[in-house]
C-alpha cells in the first residue's frame, strides 16, 4: 500500500527533501534544524568570545601537531611539527630544503642531507673535503650553539606558546562565517575584516580547539589536530650526534 501524506504531515515531508537537498560543500544549512544541537555550544558565541575560548582551549593542554605553511619575509615554510612545553620535534621545508628540528627544554638540534651542509653564504664549496664533511653530517643530528644565528631562527618552530601566541590571532573586525566540517570535525569559523584579516575554524566538539587557520595576507594556512596527545621527546644518542664545527648555513 502507497502511504498517503495529508495536511502537516505531507509538508513536513516535502521540508525534510528540500533541507537534505540544501545542504552542499562543507557549509552546513540546517533549515530548521539548529546547527550547534549536541555541539560544545561555542557557535552560539559572539565571534571574539569563540576566538577567546580558543585560544584559552590551546593554552590549557600540553601537546599538540600542526602542519601547513608560514610566509614570513617573504619565504614559505611548510611545517609538520609536535610540539609541548618542554621542546618540539618535526620536519620543515623551505625552497626545496628539508631539514628536521628536534628541541628539548634549551637544547636545539638539525638534521639535514649532504646538500645543506655543502653550501655555505648560498655559494657551493667545491673542495673535496667540504664535501666530505658534508656527507659525514648528512642524517646526523647537529646541536646548534645558542649564540649561533640558525638558533635564533629556528628554536621559534619548537616552541608550541611562541607559534601559538603568534598564529592564533585574526586581525581587524571579528565574525562568524558559518558552520563548516575541517578533516571530519563539526566547526564555526571566525573571520577578520571578512576574511582578510585571516579565518579561524574552531571546534564544535568537546573543546573548541583551533582546526584551521588562514592567516592574514596570504600567509599560510595551518592545521592543528592530536590536542593533548602526548609524544616521546628526547636528545640524540651521541652516536646520532655530530659537531659542525662552524656557523650553520642559513636557510
Amino acid at each position: 500500500m502507497i502511504p498517503i501524506y495529508r495536511g502537516r504531515s505531507r509538508r513536513a515531508v516535502l521540508a525534510g527533501a528540500v533541507c537534505a537537498l540544501l545542504v552542499t560543500g562543507t557549509a552546513l544549512t540546517g533549515c530548521s534544524e539548529d546547527p550547534n544541537e549536541g555541539t560544545n555550544g561555542v557557535g552560539r558565541l559572539p565571534a571574539d568570545q569563540i576566538q577567546n575560548r580558543s585560544q584559552k582551549a590551546a593554552e590549557s593542554v600540553a601537546a599538540v601537531r600542526l602542519h601547513g605553511t608560514v610566509v614570513t619575509s617573504g619565504r614559505t615554510y611548510t611545517l609538520d611539527m609536535r610540539l609541548k612545553e618542554e621542546g618540539g620535534v618535526g620536519s620543515v621545508t623551505t625552497e626545496g630544503e628539508t631539514f628536521r628540528l628536534l628541541r628539548v627544554d634549551d637544547e636545539l638540534y638539525l638534521k639535514a642531507g649532504a646538500d645543506f651542509w655543502g653550501q655555505e653564504d648560498g655559494e657551493e664549496d667545491d673542495g673535496e673535503a667540504d664535501a666530505a664533511a658534508a656527507d659525514k653530517l648528512a642524517e646526523k643530528y647537529v646541536k646548534v650553539p645558542q649564540d649561533d644565528p640558525s638558533y635564533k631562527k629556528f628554536i621559534g618552530f619548537t616552541d608550541k606558546n611562541v607559534l601559538l601566541d603568534g598564529l592564533l590571532t585574526l586581525h581587524g573586525e571579528l565574525a562568524t562565517d558559518g558552520h563548516h566540517e575541517q578533516s571530519g570535525v563539526r566547526t564555526i569559523r571566525v573571520t577578520g575584516d571578512e576574511g582578510s584579516g585571516g579565518t579561524l575554524d574552531v571546534s564544535l566538539e568537546g573543546k573548541p580547539y583551533p582546526v584551521r587557520l588562514v592567516r592574514a595576507g596570504k600567509a599560510g594556512t595551518l592545521t592543528f589536530s592530536s590536542w593533548g596527545a602526548d609524544f616521546e621527546l628526547k636528545e640524540p644518542s651521541k652516536d646520532e650526534t655530530l659537531d659542525y664545527g662552524k656557523q650553520l648555513p642559513t636557510s
